[in-house]
């Protein structure tokens, strides 16, 4: 097959949230830059639009280093380049108005994804989108002619056989998260063809599957307010939040952050708190003082009768109350896995910060490529912290790739 050659200054794979983020930038920095944005999907931002109910959490009133795994001191010199409040100014200037819930959660305060995704569009005007193009293969050009001063190319190689030469590339092809909207980690294979590593790949805020037919489930629909630890012989991660049991396991804000921990640590034990800040010694005491009147309104009454069975308090014996103490502050949740990618709101694991000099966004590995967003080993609790990782790199990755350009001019 013939190929055919486009020639660009910048070349962005990927237009998720970090993607449209590196475009708005870079033409901002570089208005007469020929800037291409390219997605394999047939329609741009599904993970946009689906995000947060369809609502699109935007960001969180309060972000630090401390609400994100991965190299807090490295994630730190990225997320203060573009603060929070700087991102709200970035949305109002686009149109956008966001509010706060209580949850400190930001929304547009039109409750829609579109909303967001649309503005964000409207600011890549100028910029070339071309849907539908996946791109397969990226490569340093070897032998291209064009002028000295104008620095190494890299040419994309696309599915349909044509090919891509650029000045500059990012790269923000996302994770595998909700492969569906396009995220299937191909751009993982990617990075490594050109010369960078990746660390384990596995889901994160997902939901978890207990064993099947586990009294749990029976509570399907009910939430609580939990306290969650991932335990190996010693307490290795705690989330306190809401759980929300259904009919294969646990979801909710507080299983979802833990998520990640239990699956990296292997083997660990989850165990639930449902009464947060206390422990065995404090229930127990408070029902000797009061029965279970004590604790009543503090847990779910499904969950309450489901722990305490039909046993009358006054019948109870020493044993069975302990049980009953241990259940509701140390109990161990039977998970046997998680439900995958397809369900995981974002991915743990890739690219290692210490590849990309954080100033900039440029690998250290190949000279003109670029990278921001999910494809970086950097993942954050729920609550708009991973949208935040992205408009805050992407923005880096796209006002740096263009100043680049900048320098070469003779």
């Amino acid at each position: 097959m013939t190929t055919r050659r486009l020639d660009y200054e910048i070349a962005i794979i990927g237009a998720g949230a970090a993607g449209l983020t590196a475009a708005i930038f870079a033409r901002r920095a570089a208005p007469d830059a020929r800037i291409v944005l390219l997605d394999g999907a047939k329609r741009i931002g599904a993970k946009i639009l689906i995000s947060g109910g369809g609502r699109c959490n935007v960001t969180h009133d309060v972000v630090t280093p401390a609400d994100f795994n991965g190299n807090r001191n490295a994630i730190a010199k990225v997320l203060r380049t573009f603060t929070v409040g700087e991102t709200v100014a970035w949305f109002a200037e686009m149109g956008v108005a966001l509010k706060r819930e209580e949850t400190g959660k930001l929304f547009p305060v039109t409750d829609k994804a579109r909303t967001v995704l649309e503005a964000l569009l409207r600011e890549c005007e100028g910029v070339e989108i071309r849907t539908e193009h996946r791109v397969e293969s990226c490569g340093r050009e070897a032998h291209v002619s064009r002028p000295a001063h104008s620095g190494p190319s890299l040419t994309l190689g696309m599915t349909d056989g044509s090919a891509i030469s650029a000045r500059r590339v990012i790269l923000a092809t996302g994770g595998r998260s909700v492969p569906k909207t396009g995220s299937d980690g191909h751009g993982y294979a990617i990075a490594r063809s050109l010369g960078h590593t990746t660390t384990e790949i596995f889901p994160a805020l997902v939901p978890l599957v207990v064993e099947e037919g586990h009294w749990l489930t029976s509570l399907s629909g009910t939430s609580a307010e939990v306290e969650l630890s991932v335990v190996a012989g010693k307490m290795l991660a705690r989330q306190r939040g809401s759980m929300l049991f259904t009919h294969f396991g646990i979801s909710g804000p507080a299983a979802l952050d833990i998520s990640r921990h239990w699956i990296a640590a292997k083997g660990a034990v989850l165990v639930a708190n449902f009464l947060p800040g206390e422990t065995f010694e404090s229930v127990e005491r408070a029902i000797l003082e009061d029965g279970l009147r004590a604790i009543r309104g503090r847990v779910p009454q499904r969950l309450m009768s489901a722990i305490a069975g039909g046993t009358p308090p006054s019948n109870m014996t020493k044993d069975e109350r302990r049980r009953i103490v241990r259940a509701l502050v140390e109990l161990p949740i039977p998970v046997v896995r998680d439900r995958g990618f397809d369900y995981a709101e974002v991915t743990a694991g890739g690219v290692p910060l210490s590849e990309i000099d954080l100033a900039t966004m440029q690998s250290r590995a190949c000279q003109g490529l670029y990278l921001c967003g999910e494809i970086l080993d950097v993942d954050g609790r729920i609550g708009g912290y991973n949208f935040q990782w992205a408009w805050a790199s992407g923005r880096l990755a796209g006002v740096n790739t263009a100043r680049s350009l900048h320098r070469e001019q003779p």
